[in-house]
């Protein structure tokens, strides 16, 4: 009796443990599905608490697409946000695998760099770096916020995939060096492949930052509205409501911009939680 007692209360202790997570789960699904339904409601109706009370306005996304910019704010976003992963994992992927694998003098301490680099915080980085860019008349460009997104980027990306590069054995590039492989063909063609899940783990959290950012999107392309991302435009369209009111295409704005990072976590959730395990498992 007393037995079964005991493990009566193991698992009500156990189910306990899951109640904030449940709760925090609840509580974002609660959210996120009302914005949703509001999306397709009227203005009117998310006032008056009455949510698709007349049925779904497919006309609030196609509106917001068109007469909110909402069109030219998604080209540049994935142009910027696109460029800038690629960049980061060319320029990082080749750090990291040498940092893993190779041992130098001096490695210690560029380890140690890209570490710094992540502690330092960016809006100390701002200042100087927009004196910079006046004086060589970069700011108000697409490439100026490639440029930045790529170079912030770099120091926890090194970090990541140094640590998840150390987890993939050294024997397959050694085997094919063996049988006449470059160097360079062992890294790409061998190294690479067997690094995917940490390569496109990092790649959708560099994706949904880039994709999120607001500050220095505001700071080096305020003065131009040809390349203003989403959430500079979202921006745009929240302080525009004290004029429209038109807070169910605000709501299909922000489904807009919430979808494509939505997508990618859907179809590579697998690869995320196999990079994330994979950077903290010797083998």
């Amino acid at each position: 009796m007393k037995k079964h007692r005991r493990m009566t209360l193991g698992r009500v202790m156990g189910a306990l443990r899951y109640v904030p997570l449940v709760l925090w789960v609840a509580f974002w699904g609660a959210a996120l599905g009302w914005i949703l339904f509001a999306s397709f409601s009227t203005t009117r109706e998310i006032f008056s608490n009455n949510i698709l009370g007349s049925g779904l306005h497919f006309e609030n996304y196609i509106d917001s697409w068109k007469n909110n910019n909402v069109s030219h704010y998604f080209i540049n976003s994935i142009c910027i946000t696109g460029a800038s992963c690629a960049l980061i994992i060319l320029i990082s992927a080749p750090a990291s695998y040498i940092l893993a694998k190779k041992t130098f003098l001096g490695r210690n301490l560029v380890l140690n760099s890209f570490v710094v680099g992540m502690s330092i915080p960016q809006v100390m980085l701002i200042i100087p770096v927009y004196c910079w860019f006046v004086r060589a008349n970069l700011v108000g460009h697409l490439i100026t916020l490639v440029i930045l997104y790529t170079t912030l980027n770099i120091p926890y990306t090194v970090f990541f995939l140094t640590s998840f590069f150390a987890t993939v054995p050294s024997s397959l590039a050694e085997s094919a060096l063996i049988d006449g492989c470059t160097e360079g063909k062992a890294m790409w063609k061998i190294m690479m492949p067997m690094a995917s899940p940490g390569i496109i783990t990092v790649t959708i959290f560099n994706f949904m930052n880039i994709w999120n950012e607001y500050f220095i999107a505001l700071i080096f392309a305020n003065g131009n509205d040809k390349i203003r991302t989403l959430s500079m435009g979202l921006q745009n369209m929240i302080t525009s409501m004290t004029y429209t009111g038109d807070w169910a295409g605000l709501f299909a704005s922000i489904m807009i911009i919430f979808t494509p990072t939505f997508i990618l976590y859907l179809f590579l959730s697998e690869k995320i939680v196999a990079g994330i395990t994979g950077g903290g498992v010797k083998g």
